[in-house]
């Protein structure tokens, strides 16, 4: 093994969209290319939406469409337990290292903010940060965050930098109904399983600095992993495929009897790895088309063409 750990962390929360299918099989290829274990988690931290039939519908149609992963829920491992869900416990341990405090601003009064910052989010005023708290409401819970700019340099991005404190404020680290703030969670689940490569969709390129903030105050000995936000899948006019363009989930393509060697093919195809005219392709063949020093250096992006499913 090369000492690349990898993974790929869906939510439970619907059918897998092919947009998450494609990420699934980048950080699979990734991490597969280069020697690499591969885990898979499941982030169930969302109990209001996460669903145990989701689960086992996505991790049914990611092995229909030719992944494997060497740690995660079904097939256990050393650094689990693998689903958000059973991990409170080493959560509440890293929260209580961190300066919180409980704040009572209703998602209303906070989508109600000005967007100020480079994220295209409300910038937190910090109302609660000084015990102004109301009562009758159930409290999150906030970290003060400390001072500084943050950077990294994204495999596929390039430099990204962030002032947490001027560009975000004050973020949740546990909601008011209990639940784990994902920025936390991930940043635990990801040291503890000591991930050194995280490949993921380019709309969390902006949450990344909050997490390496976290990270450093969290675990300062621990590295921080190498980070590749890979582009959001596009539909037929160049614009991001949502439920609106009619794409099929990958449960759905599978059920109507497409081919997996098909559709992992109009993934390949859709970031450039594989020329147009090849139309089946198992993941396995992907390996000997990338490089193993970096298997994600030609990534582009183009509409993808699912014709001939």
């Amino acid at each position: 093994m090369s000492g690349v750990r990898g993974r790929y962390a869906p939510s439970p929360t619907g059918p897998l969209h092919l947009g998450n299918a494609r990420t699934a099989l980048l950080a699979w290829l990734d991490a597969r290319a280069r020697g690499g274990v591969f885990v898979m988690r499941i982030e169930d931290v969302d109990f209001t939406r996460a669903r145990p039939e989701y689960e086992a519908q996505l991790l049914l149609d990611l092995r229909w469409l030719g992944l494997d992963w060497d740690e995660g829920p079904d097939v256990g491992g050393a650094f689990g337990p693998y689903r958000q869900s059973e991990r409170g416990d080493r959560y509440a341990a890293a929260l209580a290292r961190l300066d919180a405090y409980p704040c009572t601003c209703t998602r209303r009064e906070l989508r109600a903010l000005p967007v100020t910052s480079m994220t295209g989010e409300p910038v937190y005023p910090g109302t609660c940060r000084n015990g102004q708290t109301r009562p009758g409401r159930a409290p999150a819970l906030r970290w003060r965050v400390p001072p500084g700019r943050v950077g990294f340099v994204d495999r596929l991005c390039g430099e990204h930098h962030q002032d947490i404190a001027r560009d975000v404020g004050d973020f949740v680290l546990r909601r008011g109904d209990g639940a784990w703030a994902y920025q936390l969670a991930v940043v635990v689940d990801d040291a503890d399983m000591a991930i050194t490569d995280i490949v993921r969709g380019a709309d969390l390129l902006d949450s990344t600095p909050r997490q390496l903030h976290l990270l450093r105050a969290l675990y300062p000995a621990v590295p921080v992993p190498r980070f590749a936000h890979v582009p959001l899948i596009l539909g037929a006019g160049g614009a991001k495929l949502s439920k609106r363009d009619g794409a099929p989930d990958l449960g759905a393509l599978r059920e109507a009897g497409a081919s997996p060697a098909r559709v992992v093919a109009a993934l390949a195809r859709s970031v450039g790895l594989v020329p147009p005219d090849v139309r089946e392709l198992r993941p396995s063949e992907l390996l000997t088309a990338v490089s193993p020093a970096d298997p994600l250096a030609r990534l582009t992006s183009r509409p993808l063409d699912l014709g001939g499913l």
